[in-house]
């Protein structure tokens, strides 16, 4: 999705120089009020700039010629409505302009991106503008005067000189091409009627005696470009165009636009929410945390696990392992005992060097520190996870990609990934004010929060610090995987991560025989434990059909409370779609499998071989299908 921001400028000096020093103008044209017009609108606000909005193209083109804009912002993702692009260049050709320069914004509608990106563009592309449109009053200027004028660059080579003469004045002007980039889409207006090649102009990154390997690529390009056909610099101008964004692995939509449950799972998802200004404030509980309750102070043993339990734990190793009989039969307690025995089983204890005490206390802490009042997000989803990571660690091409303590590491990152989880979003805590947003400024807050309070519960109290006995190195290497293996769980950065997966490691082993060396890389083996995490993490789609009904109803509950909660604080709904009076549980499950979950089993699937999950993965979305088809919301068809 892109939205089209078109820059106009006038001719005339006076309203250059009322641009630089009076209010900006800023026209939005946007077919219907939705979050991003009104994330413009507020950066508007908030950099002080007047702000029309018009919801036509003759509305648009009504409100310009009267009042001539600065900036045009054009709503390019719903077509149907008009086409932005035909309405730039129709906005050119009624008005006297220097210039059109057409700019692409990745729709996203967090508050101060929209005003940073409005920031940007007032003093970068406006200002370079008027400073180009005001050469021509210079140079009057420069004509007029009496006196012999120099103008020389930095390196005192002469950009511009003007002799004077007793009896007769002549001007003699040296110009020096000014390269400005523009963008493949630019329009360039030329009063000889020609359009001249442009080429990015990168003097200072050229000049940096430190280059990233980004910065080498894009001057490799640029340097490309200059002995290269038209039609390979424009391709080469729409290379650099995408190097330069920061989400480089992040799809568009594309055909999936016009999907509210698509784009409010991506809002609610991948984006660190809105900021309010409101005062509005959700502060987490300040309870006394990381206490373990009276009842559980006697650790638990292997031998001391009721055969009630132990008899549902028969089958943990299949993938068809049922984690809510566990449930049901620890009372909401299944992390501890289903960790005891995946522990056990990958000999964690005697790779730590930890007493089996030890281990059954940090279990049982880290469980105490799960919110059993979350629907969803609450200790056995942890076990869901933990289960699922043992899983995939017993297939052959991952224990041929990790160390064993990869595998710790990524057992103790698969108990803890969630703890302390409040059952709301990171947008939500964002758009809330919370402390732990605050504390953690926007970013990855709750990844930040799991890993760092995991590491607090267990090294606060040797009775069940499982770390206690180990070397420092050997430690910090634990400790850093964990900690980057809670970090990939969080969904901003979910397609940075499949990608990286597929060209980094699916593609080499395709195209070699030997893959040895590819699997035991270690930047590969940090790709191969993130991938495995995170399909860990989001496995539901991909378990049997009563499971798989069973976890949409949770967390279909989950985003209906917090959509409760926005609405009776006043904060904003970032996922509209979760509304428990009209929601569509099948075709929000239709479009988390299609646009988090196919690609990214695909991948890991071709990787560690799992059919059962995949054939699984097909079944499920059959049946989210066929209830869509019959316009069902609910979690099953009505019985007959």
């Amino acid at each position: 999705m892109t939205l089209s921001l078109s820059l106009s400028l006038s001719l005339s000096l006076c309203v250059c120089v009322c641009v630089c020093v009076c209010v900006w103008q800023v026209l939005l044209v946007f077919a219907k009020d939705d979050a991003q017009s009104n994330s413009f609108c507020w950066a508007c606000e908030r950099a002080g700039f007047r702000c029309n909005v018009a919801r036509t193209p003759e509305a648009a083109l009504e409100s310009f010629q009267e009042k001539n804009h600065d900036l045009i912002i054009m709503d390019h993702r719903h077509s149907r409505y008009f086409d932005a692009e035909a309405l730039c260049r129709y906005v050119y050709s009624t008005c006297v302009c220097v210039s059109v320069v057409t700019q692409r914004y990745v729709e996203n509608s967090n508050m101060m991106s929209c005003y940073n990106e409005l920031i940007q563009l007032h003093h970068g592309e406006i200002r370079a503008q008027i400073k180009l449109r005001a050469c021509n009053a210079v140079f009057t200027a420069l004509e007029q005067s009496q006196e012999a004028i120099e103008i020389s660059s930095e390196d005192q080579i002469i950009q511009v000189h003007t002799h004077t003469h007793t009896h007769t004045h002549t001007h003699t002007c040296l110009f020096i091409e000014v390269k400005e980039q523009v963008k493949s889409d630019s329009v360039i207006s030329d009063t000889t009627g020609s359009s001249q090649r442009r080429h990015s102009s990168m003097a200072r990154i050229h000049s940096m005696t430190i280059e990233a390997p980004i910065t080498k690529v894009i001057n490799i390009i640029n340097a490309a470009q200059e002995s290269s056909p038209m039609p390979v610099a424009e391709a080469l101008d729409r290379v650099l165009e995408i190097l330069r964004t920061t989400e480089l692995y992040s799809p568009q939509l594309g055909t999936k636009e016009e999907d509210p449950h698509t784009n409010d799972l991506v809002g609610g998802l991948m984006t660190d929410g809105l900021r309010r200004l409101s005062g509005n404030e959700y502060i987490l509980a300040t309870k006394q945390l990381h206490h373990i309750p009276g009842h559980l102070t006697t650790p638990l043993s292997l031998n001391d696990i009721p055969p009630c339990i132990a008899q549902t734990m028969e089958n943990e190793d299949s993938w068809d392992f049922d984690i809510f009989n566990l449930e049901s039969a620890t009372m909401k307690r299944p992390l501890t005992y289903l960790g005891l025995k995946i522990f056990s089983r990958f000999g964690v204890c005697e790779f730590l060097s930890c007493p089996e005490a030890t281990l059954r206390s940090w279990l049982q802490i880290i469980e105490a520190n799960y919110h059993s009042s979350n629907s969803y997000h609450n200790s056995t989803h942890a076990a869901d996870v933990l289960h699922a990571t043992a899983y995939f660690l017993c297939k052959e091409r991952v224990k041929q990609s990790l160390d064993p303590i990869d595998e710790v590491a990524a057992l103790i990152a698969a108990t803890v990934h969630d703890v302390d989880h409040p059952g709301r979003t990171n947008s939500f805590l964002c758009n809330a004010g919370s402390e732990l947003a605050i504390l953690y400024n926007d970013t990855a807050v709750l990844e930040s929060h799991h890993a760092a309070l995991a590491f607090q519960i267990t090294t606060r109290d040797d009775k069940c610090n499982i770390f206690k006995n180990m070397e420092r190195n050997e430690y910090r290497t634990l400790r850093q995987a964990v900690i980057d293996m809670v970090l990939a769980t969080e969904m901003t950065k979910h397609f940075e991560h499949v990608n990286k997966f597929v060209n980094s490691i699916n593609k080499p082993l395709a195209a070699l025989e030997e893959n040895g060396s590819i699997l035991t890389a270690p930047e590969n083996r940090i790709l191969v434990k993130r991938m495995l995490i995170k399909c860990a993490d989001i496995s539901n789609p991909c378990r049997p059909l009563e499971l798989c009904i069973e976890w949409a109803g949770r967390i279909s509950e989950e985003y209906f409370a917090q959509t409760d909660e926005e609405k009776q604080q006043g904060l904003p709904v970032v996922m509209p779609v979760f509304d428990r009076n009209t929601c569509s549980i099948p075709k929000s499950q239709i479009s988390f499998i299609d646009y988090f979950i196919t690609d990214m089993f695909d991948a890991w699937d071709a990787f560690a071989d799992l059919p059962n999950l995949m054939q699984h993965l097909d079944n499920n979305f059959k049946y989210w299908k066929s209830l869509d088809e019959k316009k069902l919301h609910s979690l099953r068809p009505p019985p007959e």
